[in-house]
């Protein structure tokens, strides 16, 4: 604070030597003359004092047979007659201020960060939709709004979190650790819902709940057969069924199974050869509107077209709506070529691993896997046979009734 008031009010940087320069500073100290940083150089010193205190040093200067002279001017006194004779550049100064303030009141960044599942673009579709995008004034982002719909509309979003850093709105989301939803079944109270086997298989593990097991460890199921009955039998003296206790079955079973999958791979492809032809322009990109210094015609027949675009920012979370870069444009040619059985191998056995890992994502057990390969005049065939354990059991309504029988 004292600092700020030294500058509004302005300084000088003295230098003092002669006969006692130490006489000097303390008929100043004596004259309340304020003087500080006071650097000793041997043969003299330099010090700072207001520009009122240095108007009263001629005094203590003949009495203590010293010599002062000025240094250097600081202060706002010193800096404002200088830019008084640059109008243009206080114009400019102004102008640039009240642009920097006037973009800070807008998003001209959105980040997202921990989507997995939910791609970038969807999402960022989804905002648009919601009138959140690039460009929008900060006041008009409703950041409980945000969360509230983009956890209704995702169900596999379970926690997001919106703030604003700067011109900068930053969306943090966390989805479900399952790579897909189990949507929770819709039950009635008082109904009865039964556990069916979703594919065939044999039994290997079975944990009941609640309910009535119809199966049990090495039963050999098929597809829609009941596993779990919900309803307990209530039996009347002569041992038959006088009603059902309706129940949702709840239980886990395991099945052993058969899971197959093929995948196709054409054995002609186009594979495109670059040559060392390139040609680079500069790129701008304004609020949307991109300008490029690109002066010739493309002289190649086939080519790519790259552009490499920087978001300019000060300092960390003030972001503008200006990208720099450039456009690359790259010649290749077409080469036909064909998979030979080495190459078809290597990228099924790449697709392998991306099965084998999604199943294990599911909570998978793979057992065995028999793999088969071959190839007609078009295609190659991959055929998988996996053996596994999984985890089944759909629940759906259960088909028990019986018509009460009167206590009497």
């Amino acid at each position: 604070m004292l600092k700020l008031i030294q500058y509004l009010k302005g300084y000088v940087i003295i230098k003092v030597w002669g006969f006692s320069p130490e006489r000097f500073m303390n008929l100043c100290s004596n004259h309340r003359l304020f003087l500080w940083d006071i650097t000793n150089y041997c043969d003299y010193y330099t010090m700072c004092i207001s520009i009122k205190d240095f108007y009263k040093l001629k005094t203590i200067t003949r009495k203590t047979g010293t010599r002062v002279v000025i240094q250097k001017r600081c202060g706002l006194p010193f800096f404002v007659p200088k830019i008084k004779r640059r109008k243009v550049f206080v114009v400019g100064l102004l102008g640039s201020l009240v642009f920097w303030i006037w973009m800070s009141g807008y998003i001209w960044a959105i980040e997202l960060q921990g989507n997995y599942y939910v791609t970038e673009d969807v999402l960022m579709d989804f905002m648009q939709e919601q009138d959140i995008k690039v460009g929008m004034k900060r006041s008009a982002v409703d950041i409980e709004k945000l969360e509230k719909s983009l956890r209704k509309e995702y169900d596999i979003i379970t926690w997001t979190s919106a703030r604003i850093d700067g011109t900068r709105l930053v969306v943090q989301i966390k989805e479900n650790e399952l790579l897909e939803v189990e949507q929770e079944e819709k039950t009635e109270e008082g109904k009865g819902y039964d556990l069916i086997a979703e594919k065939d298989g044999t039994v290997v593990s079975i944990v009941t709940r609640c309910g009535v097991p119809l199966v049990a460890e090495g039963s050999v199921v098929t597809a829609g057969d009941v596993l779990v009955q919900g309803g307990l039998p209530i039996y009347n003296e002569d041992t038959t069924i006088k009603k059902y206790q309706y129940c949702k079955a709840d239980a886990d079973i395991y099945i052993q199974c058969q899971y197959s999958e093929q995948e196709i791979l054409p054995v002609k492809y186009d594979e495109k050869q670059y040559s060392e032809r390139e040609k680079k322009t500069p790129l701008l990109e304004l609020a949307g509107k991109r300008v490029k210094f690109r002066l010739f015609d493309v002289p190649y027949e086939t080519f790519d077209i790259v552009e490499d675009l920087k978001q300019v920012k000060l300092l960390d979370n003030f972001y503008l709506p200006l990208y720099y870069g450039t456009e690359s444009v790259r010649e290749y040619t077409i080469i036909n070529k064909s998979y030979t059985k080495e190459e078809a191998k290597e990228i099924f056995s790449s697709k392998i691993i991306k099965i084998m890992k999604t199943l294990m994502e599911k909570g998978v057990q793979i057992i065995e896997k028999n793999v088969t390969i071959r190839k007609d005049n078009e295609n190659w065939y991959m055929n998988i046979d996996f053996e596994i354990i999984e985890k089944t059991g759909k629940t759906v309504p259960t088909g028990l009734w019986v018509e009460n029988i009167p206590e009497n």
